[in-house]
């Protein structure tokens, strides 16, 4: 596989040594510090994702990922606490992968980048909360409790890797303070001030009720 860059044209040996790569320059560049076990689920997640069938389900409307409710409603069903486990963390990585690389999709939609936020921090939260005490979780609860805790910044983590290989001049401005009226994204809110735009502090997400 070969990767864009600015100055050419960068051969390398694997999707996952790629996303290793650009999720490390990412989370640098945007001043986002994780355990590595975290980043390294990260990385796989991308790497899963990068086949689009992992993330598409297809039905009678055609090829999608599943609505965010509709995997709730399936973890609340499952008939065990394994099957759960599982459904949670899919809405987590799910919601993860589409506000990061899909949020400008979301524009003018009834659905935002925010919703995705909420259900996924909430979906590792839970499952970080179910699996505690338990094999898995001596492997994976400090990951799924991190995700949960930074999942704002790893949506801005995935947001710079999907636009550093975009090589688009354009910046949709009224767009982009959407996305941090919305969600207080640290990134958006430093592509703003690059454009000469301060967001108004007196609308930050974090002290509207």
């Amino acid at each position: 596989m070969r990767s864009k860059h600015a100055e050419g044209i960068r051969p390398v040996a694997s999707l996952q040594e790629f996303f290793k790569d650009s999720v490390a320059d990412a989370m640098e560049k945007q001043g986002v510090d994780a355990d590595d076990h975290t980043s390294y689920y990260v990385v796989n997640l991308l790497t899963l994702f990068a086949r689009s069938e992992k993330l598409y389900e297809r039905s009678g409307e055609g090829p999608g990922p599943q609505p965010l409710a509709l995997l709730l409603a399936e973890a609340a069903g499952a008939p065990d606490p394994q099957t759960r486990n599982l459904v949670l963390q899919h809405l987590g990585d799910t919601s993860l992968f589409v506000a990061g690389f899909f949020q400008d999709a979301f524009a003018r939609k009834l659905v935002d980048v925010d919703y995705y936020i909420e259900m996924g921090g909430a979906a590792y939260g839970s499952l970080s909360a179910n699996v505690r005490g338990t094999v898995r979780g001596r492997a994976f609860g400090g990951v799924f409790a991190e995700l949960a805790r930074k999942f704002r910044d790893f949506v801005d983590v995935l947001a710079e890797i999907r636009d550093s290989g975009r090589f688009a001049h354009h910046i949709d401005i009224l767009r982009l303070y959407e996305v941090w009226l919305k969600t207080g994204s640290l990134r958006a809110a430093r592509l703003l001030r690059s454009q000469g735009i301060e967001p108004n502090s007196t609308l930050d997400p974090a002290t509207r009720h």
